[in-house]
Parts: C-alpha cells; sequence; structure tokens
C-alpha cells in the first residue's frame, strides 16, 4: 500500500515538473508570436508613413521643377530686359556725348552772341554819330527825310537817305544789319539748341527709368520664386532625411521579424559573420559544395559559388545596398539580387523565403532570406554570385 502511495506521488510529482518546464516554451512561443503581431502592425505603419512621404517627396519635386520653370521664364525676360537695358544705355551714352557736343556749342554761340550784341552796340553807335555829323554838315532836306521816317528799318529802306549817304555810311549801315540779323539767328540757334538737349535728355532717361522699373519688378519676383523654391527644397531634404529613416526603421524591424520567424519556424540563427580578405562578407558561414567556374555550358558547370548549410539557415547580405530582385527566376528558385553601385552587385538563389523586398535598402550582414532548395537543385544550400555589370565573376576575389 506504501509503495503504490509513493508510486502515486512520484508520478504528480514528475507531472508537474514537467508542466513546469514546457510552461516557458509554450510561454516563450507565444510571446513572440505576439512581438510578431505587434512588429508587424509597426511595419504596416511604418510602410504607410513611407509611402506618404513618398506621395509628398513627389509632389514637392512637382512643385520644385515648376518653380524652377518660373524663374526660368522669368531670367528670360529679365535678360532681355537687360539687353534693352543695355542698348538704351548705349543711347544715352551717346546722346550724353551729344549733349557735350551741344552744350560745347552753346557755350561758343553764347559767347559769339556776346560779342555780335558789342559789334552791333559798336554800329549803332557810330550810326548814330555819323547821323549827327550829317545833321550838322548836310542840307535841311536831310533833315526832313530823317524826321520823315518812322523808325530805323524805314529809314534805313528811304531812297533819299540812301543816296545821300556816302560810302562809309553804307559800310557801318551795312555791319548794324549783319550784326542785328546774326544776333536774332544765333538767339534762335541757341533756344533750338537749348529745347532739343533737353527733349534728348528727357526722352532717354524716361526710356532708362522705364526699363530699370520693370527689371527691378522682376528681379523682385524672381527672389520671392527663390525664396519659395529654397523653402520647398528644404522641406524636401527633411521629407527624405525622415523617410531614410523610416527605411532605416523598417529595414531593422524586418531584420527582427525574420529572425523572430526564424525562431517560430525553428530555424538555426544566423551564426558569426564569416569575413574574408575581401570587400564583402559571407553570406552564409559554410564550405563549398560547388567552386566557381566560367559559364561555358550547364552541363560541365555553372556560375557562382555553392555553399552547403541546412535549410532555414538565415541567408546574410555580402554587402549594403539596394533590393533589385525578390522573386522566383527559373532554375534559381526564390532569387534575390542586391545592387552595391552602378555595376556591382551580388544574386542569391535557391531559398525557402524572403526577408527582404524590392526597392528596400540593406545594410551588410543583414538578414536577406533563408537557405532552401528552390528552383533546380538536388538538396538545400546557398547558390551565391557575384556580377559586374551583369556578367558572372569570381566572388572569391570580392569574399
Amino acid at each position: 500500500m506504501r509503495l503504490r502511495l509513493l508510486a502515486l506521488l512520484c508520478a504528480i510529482c514528475a507531472m508537474a515538473v514537467l508542466s513546469w518546464m514546457a510552461l516557458p516554451v509554450g510561454s516563450t512561443a507565444g510571446t513572440s508570436q505576439q512581438k510578431l503581431d505587434e512588429l508587424q502592425r509597426k511595419i504596416d505603419v511604418t510602410e504607410g508613413k513611407i509611402g506618404r512621404r513618398k506621395g509628398r517627396e513627389r509632389v514637392l519635386t512637382t512643385d520644385i521643377a515648376r518653380w524652377t520653370s518660373k524663374i526660368n521664364r522669368l531670367q528670360g525676360r529679365i535678360d532681355t530686359l537687360q539687353t534693352r537695358q543695355d542698348r538704351v544705355q548705349r543711347d544715352l551714352d551717346g546722346a550724353v556725348s551729344e549733349l557735350r557736343a551741344i552744350q560745347k556749342e552753346l557755350r561758343f554761340q553764347r559767347a559769339r552772341q556776346v560779342r555780335l550784341r558789342a559789334r552791333l552796340a559798336d554800329g549803332r553807335r557810330m550810326l548814330a554819330q555819323r547821323l549827327v555829323e550829317r545833321y550838322r554838315a548836310d542840307e535841311p532836306d536831310l533833315v526832313t527825310v530823317v524826321l520823315s521816317s518812322n523808325g530805323f528799318a524805314e529809314l534805313l529802306e528811304r531812297g533819299e537817305f540812301l543816296k545821300r549817304i556816302n560810302e562809309q555810311d553804307t559800310r557801318i549801315i551795312d555791319v548794324v544789319r549783319t550784326a542785328k540779323a546774326d544776333a536774332t539767328a544765333n538767339a534762335d540757334r541757341l533756344d533750338g539748341l537749348e529745347q532739343r538737349q533737353q527733349r534728348a535728355t528727357s526722352r532717354i532717361q524716361s526710356r532708362r527709368d522705364e526699363i530699370a522699373g520693370v527689371k527691378r519688378d522682376l528681379v523682385g519676383a524672381r527672389s520671392g520664386y527663390d525664396r519659395t523654391r529654397a523653402g520647398k527644397r528644404r522641406l524636401l531634404l527633411s521629407i527624405r532625411g525622415e523617410r531614410h529613416d523610416l527605411e532605416g526603421d523598417l529595414s531593422k524591424m524586418r531584420e527582427t521579424q525574420a529572425k523572430i520567424q526564424g525562431i517560430l519556424n525553428g530555424a538555426p540563427p544566423p551564426g558569426p559573420i564569416r569575413r574574408g580578405s575581401g570587400q564583402m562578407i559571407w553570406p552564409v558561414n559554410g564550405p563549398i559544395t560547388s567552386p566557381f567556374c566560367e559559364r561555358r555550358s550547364w552541363e560541365s558547370c555553372h556560375p557562382g559559388i555553392d555553399i552547403g548549410v541546412p535549410a532555414g539557415t538565415p541567408i546574410r547580405a555580402a554587402d549594403g545596398g539596394r533590393v533589385a530582385l525578390a522573386a522566383p527566376t527559373s532554375g534559381y528558385g526564390n532569387f534575390t539580387c542586391i545592387q552595391h553601385s552602378a555595376s556591382l552587385s551580388t544574386c542569391y538563389a535557391h531559398q525557402s523565403r524572403y526577408a527582404v523586398s524590392v526597392g528596400q535598402n540593406v545594410s551588410k550582414g543583414q538578414v536577406i532570406g533563408y537557405v532552401g532548395c528552390t528552383g533546380l537543385c538536388f538538396g538545400d544550400h546557398l547558390h551565391f554570385e557575384v556580377r559586374v555589370n551583369g556578367s558572372v565573376v569570381n566572388p572569391m576575389g570580392y569574399l
């Protein structure tokens, strides 16, 4: 009886221990699944934010292009106005030169006018003196001629008076008449030169001021456009920076997601990173089961190298870059290619599943997929290629 009771107690204890031991496993799996679900929700939210920022980037890029087009059109008008302004400035320079010549001519004519007036005054004085002398010396009928003349002009025209004066008097009268005519003509010339000077200066100055005003308005508008475009560029850079940060967070979340999925699926951990002498790390840590050979025929060999590792082993990116391909591809099965530069890329074949998507930026060592045997293969392994300008080269030169 005691033995039976003891056996029953042992059985109860064993069941309790087993239940206690099993509890963390179930709890861990449940926690991992919860983390995975929460992570998926965060990934969805982050992808939505990235999508909205990309849309905003496209709008801003279009706005910047539109403002640049406006600025270019304004600059074209400004250049045209600048050409007109330069032409008007040349006209103004010519007008200034002409104005200087006119001013020089004005100075000369004014000095000449002074001389002509002095000459006219001398002639009138001499003529008056001669008339007085003739009045004193001549016959009385001369007084009648003078007194009957209505002014100096009529006196000169009176034939009776002209017949009575001698040759010297005639010369004096001619001098006075010529001096008066020259003085009158020169005064008219001075008035014309002054009016011409004022019109030329006013016209050209008005044209220059008009063009300068329009150009000033256009330059102000262009400055406003430049400020608007600069603001949109700053906003675009800010949004791009946020998107890059979000993409980095998304990449880390996807890597964490892949690790959690690997735990849930019983996949082995990635293991330590294997480095060689080249710029790239080994995508998986395992032996080479098929070395590289030139692609001459599919029967003899195939490009790239095969690395033997168990199914589900996480595959690391050999170098940082952007995912250019992640899709089933004929004999390669589930095939991923990462573009590292304009000419250099790496490719990973026969994956059981992907851990990245096309367009995603990945870092060196990030998990991008898992080893499997999809496509044309005869066992779980990773087929790894390095391509330069699309052509397969020996990966050992890079690992």
